[in-house]
């Protein structure tokens, strides 16, 4: 069954977003996470596939398929339209290395999961709307500058995340670097806690509020026809409540680093992007040392590896493009 679900998943995403794909030369993804300020030209429109595949807790089992059908268009030259369809499989047991039961993952924190449960789920998450508008673009300007803004709303689960993307282009564009920070607010329905005073909030179910301020840099470069090869740094930063800037809400923070490849053909381009955890981790909301082993965060939202190689699972950025069905005249 692990290995079963994910590689009939990926088949069929794969065959969905060659069905649906359409021409696009520019906007094309050439990190895994991090942004550029690359759009769609106006007029334009493609199907992407993401896949992410999150995995390792230092105790007991955690794997998570997340996947992302989005939908682009350029409105303009200078703004990039997109929608979502966000949905998941997660399996975990026993991975909570506080007190050893079963941890959902973070984005299924509303799951009532018991302490020695088998969690194995496959659920529709929600949907997103991603606008993205250029304010200057690396090719004509010093610098690329866009910002980025993308509600998200499922079953159990509210998001709002503004991000900032700044690019810089070297060696006649061959050279491209990027640093993104982001900012999200989070709205989780969870189980109440057993341990809560009865009567209170917290005892119940409730909504869950929660803020992350993330950073990312990257550099890539074009280093054959088609080919480009990168690193890319996130930092993720954690807050308990809807205000990222109240240093005594911090609750965690881990950082993840590794290496990025994209190839582009006429009608075809993919991205694969694998990063580990570095030992730099922080766990401020519990006692040392917490979900902090060997330096490594492992709460919910924190894994050991974001790795792109699908036959080991992990990270997988999938976009494929191709020309538009010529149409008819009409008679």
């Amino acid at each position: 069954m692990f290995m079963f679900v994910p590689r009939t998943l990926t088949r069929a995403l794969m065959m969905l977003a060659m069905l649906g794909a359409l021409s696009a030369k520019a906007g094309e993804p050439i990190n895994g996470f991090v942004f550029t300020t690359d759009l769609l030209p106006k007029g334009k429109y493609e199907v992407e596939q993401w896949l992410t595949w999150r995995a390792h807790k230092a105790t007991g089992e955690f794997d998570v398929l997340e996947g992302r059908t989005e939908f682009e268009y350029g409105v303009s030259d200078r703004f990039q339209l997109s929608g979502y369809i966000n949905y998941e499989w997660a399996k975990a047991y026993h991975d909570n290395v506080i007190d050893g039961s079963t941890l959902p993952p973070g984005t299924l924190a509303n799951l009532d999961v018991g302490p020695d449960e088998h969690l194995n789920t496959t659920r529709f998450s929600g949907v997103s709307l991603e606008g993205i508008y250029r304010i200057l673009s690396p090719y004509t300007d010093p610098v690329g500058l866009a910002l980025y803004f993308e509600p998200t709303i499922g079953p159990q689960d509210r998001e709002l995340q503004a991000r900032l993307i700044v690019q810089k282009n070297f060696l006649d564009d061959r050279l491209i670097t990027a640093f993104n920070a982001t900012i999200s607010e989070q709205w989780r329905y969870i189980p109440g806690d057993p341990g809560a005073d009865p009567g209170t909030d917290n005892s119940v179910r409730h909504w869950d509020k929660g803020a992350d301020v993330d950073f990312g840099i990257s550099a890539s470069y074009r280093f054959a026809r088609g080919w480009s090869a990168g690193l890319e740094l996130q930092n993720e930063r954690e807050f308990a409540g809807l205000n990222p800037f109240d240093s005594g809400q911090h609750t965690s923070i881990g950082y993840y680093f590794g290496p990025t490849i994209h190839y582009a053909g006429e009608h075809f381009f993919a991205t694969a992007t694998y990063l580990d955890q570095l030992p730099w981790a922080r766990d401020y909301a519990n006692p040392p040392p917490g979900f902090v082993v060997d330096g490594r965060s492992y709460a919910g939202d924190f894994e050991r590896f974001r790795v792109s190689d699908l036959p080991r699972g992990h990270h997988l950025l999938l976009l494929v493009e191709g020309e538009p069905p010529a149409l008819s005249p009409p008679s």
